[in-house]
């Protein structure tokens, strides 16, 4: 079939591929706070493995060079001649501040995640709409399903020229049913 594009089909593909570039930023921010949730979580074991809970108790030689923050505050307690007590409020002030930073990296962890739900079921949705109003205008449910909502919601496209690109497996990178999630 050739024809124009009905404009409903544009403006559903339009506001897919918006939706499509939102995942993309909603998988950098899910990546990111997994990389601040181990960092932290490693900052964490690191600076309370025995080798560097030994310092507390006057066996500095065992401390692993630069391991952590947390090691690191009770090298500084201690190096400047610190007492005992000084290394554990060190060493608990150190501890805080990485369960705050893990619990700041999950939250957003979270907050992500519960953003990109959200976001398949508007995606779902909009796609279940686009197929009806493609099958509408003459083309088959498959090929509905493999539409390039990026090519679909670019104005001059027309059905006889996207069907032709639909039937070249290179073309489908954002189509309806292959959106590539993450």
């Amino acid at each position: 079939m050739i024809g124009e594009v009905p404009v409903r089909a544009r403006e559903l593909a339009a506001r897919l591929s918006a939706l499509f570039e939102r995942d993309v930023e909603l998988v950098k921010r899910l990546g990111d706070a997994q990389r601040r949730l181990l960092g932290a979580n490693d900052q964490l074991w690191s600076g309370v493995h025995p080798d560097a809970l030994g310092l507390m108790y006057g066996d500095a030689v065992r401390i692993a060079t630069g391991t952590s923050a947390i090691t690191e505050r009770m090298i500084d307690a201690a190096g400047g001649g610190g007492e005992r007590r000084e290394v554990e409020t060190a060493m608990l002030a150190a501890l805080q501040a990485t369960h705050w930073a893990i619990h700041r990296a999950f939250c957003e962890f979270q907050s992500a995640s519960e953003e990109r739900r959200q976001l398949a079921v508007d995606v779902g949705e909009l796609s279940q709409q686009l197929i009806e109003v493609l099958c509408a205008s003459g083309l088959t449910e498959q090929a509905a399903r493999s539409a390039d909502v990026h090519e679909l919601a670019a104005t001059g496209a027309t059905l006889g020229a996207w069907e032709r690109t639909c039937e070249d497996p290179r073309a489908r990178s954002s189509s309806v049913d292959e959106r590539g999630w993450a």
